[in-house]
């Protein structure tokens, strides 16, 4: 039987979530990303692209090239709660989804045209999905996830492309090399200094010589090129990890400082996990230092997802792990090993006050944000940093409710 994959991707997602929130930016060069000298663009508008703007980019110089751009920080958990969102739909609508990333899914829909007919399926859950949401979605058709992936970003912004079968090949080979999925820049820099910039040079080699110049990744991209791509959809699965990490603006030496912002970073995270009715059993600490070198620190526990056991543990694997004294650039904490569930209680350690104190926080800092209520010894610490979210956000609220 000949596949069907659907290939879905949200553009310029987390500016569109921030319009949803301000329309006033709706047509003007935007920036989300990290706003200090050494922050990196996370996501830029269409009207930021054509200035040369991109993901990845340092701040610094995106700012340069395209000075009237409106930054935004981002709200992490605002993107989660959309990305959830979409999901909830997919999920309910089809058969078998995988869900990539943040914004992008692939959907299995073969042998979906016996009883419904692949075409109208697909738009009309492209439909359903921006009229619920609000959010721009570009989807492509294909038999495999590498023309399905390259027909969704030749399908931008916010369009529709159905490649039909037989006509893959012919579909890829005008293209440049670098949308191919796995060709970086390096292999893309290699392909030049060759004189190869478009898919159909790669489709006339021999296999045989790709293979003699790029190894096994070679034949990978030959395969891809030639619209040969059998890899399956892998069934959504939940994170398994979640994480905060704050990179300074200048190196520091400030014990003090650090502290801080691992406490207010392990309480930060115990609370996503909570909200998510999660419990950890890995505990890691990660710095890295003025000079770029990277260590990290682990240690396994009993289940739980309360803060003043996780911070315990936080603050003990802080003092193993910085011993050089050098300045920190990056710090970082990070549970792992989760697992659905609630904590459990324990009849010497956790009394009834501690509990209550617990849920009467978390509906505090839910309903006035995290920053609303903290431990002292957290308060040193401001921004925190940039939240990795597991999926087990709360539910998605509609623009026309919230407050």
């Amino acid at each position: 039987m000949v596949r069907t994959i659907l290939h879905l991707d949200l553009d310029t997602f987390f500016v569109s979530c921030e319009r949803l929130i301000n329309p006033d930016l709706i047509e003007k060069p935007v920036i989300v990303g990290g706003i200090t000298s050494r922050g990196v663009v996370a996501s830029c508008s269409y009207e930021a692209r054509k200035f040369g703007v991109h993901s990845s980019m340092p701040m610094k110089l995106a700012r340069a090239i395209c000075p009237d751009a409106v930054v935004i920080k981002g709200h992490s958990g605002f993107y989660g709660k959309y990305s959830k969102a979409v999901s909830d739909i997919i999920r309910e609508e089809s058969p078998l989804y995988e869900k990539a990333s943040f914004d992008e899914f692939y959907i299995d829909m073969t042998g979906m045209d016996r009883f419904f007919g692949s075409l109208l399926w697909a738009k009309g859950l492209r439909e359903k999905i921006i009229r619920e949401t609000g959010l721009p979605l570009s989807v492509a058709m294909s038999v495999n996830k590498t023309v399905s992936k390259v027909g969704t970003n030749q399908a931008k912004p916010n369009g529709f492309i159905q490649v039909k079968r037989g006509t893959e090949k012919d579909f890829l080979a005008p293209l440049s090399l670098k949308v191919i999925p796995g060709v970086g820049n390096e292999t893309f820099y290699r392909m030049r200094e060759m004189g190869v910039y478009q898919v159909k040079t790669v489709q006339a080699m021999p296999k045989k010589f790709m293979r003699s110049a790029f190894g096994e990744n070679g034949i990978n991209i030959w395969n891809k090129c030639n619209a040969i791509d059998n890899t399956p959809i892998i069934q959504y699965h939940e994170r398994k990890s979640i994480g905060l990490e704050r990179t300074f603006e200048r190196d520091t030496i400030d014990i003090r400082k650090m502290r801080s912002l691992i406490m207010a970073m392990a309480e930060n995270l115990a609370m996503q996990l909570r909200n998510g009715h999660k419990v950890t059993s890995i505990v890691i600490v990660r710095i890295r230092y003025a000079d770029l070198s990277t260590f990290s620190r682990q240690k396994r526990i009993p289940y739980t997802s309360n803060d003043h056991k996780l911070i315990e543990v936080v603050k003990e694997l802080f003092d193993k792990l910085y011993e050089r004294r050098l300045r920190i650039r990056l710090i970082g904490v990070r549970y792992a090993g989760l697992v659905n569930g609630g904590h459990q209680i324990s009849l010497l350690d956790d009394t009834e006050e501690v509990c209550n104190l617990y849920q009467e926080m978390d509906y505090i800092r839910n309903k006035y944000g995290q920053d609303a209520v903290k431990r002292a010894v957290a308060m040193g610490s401001r921004h925190i940093g940039r939240l990795n979210p597991f999926n087990g956000e709360p539910s998605y609220i509609p623009a026309h409710r919230r407050a």
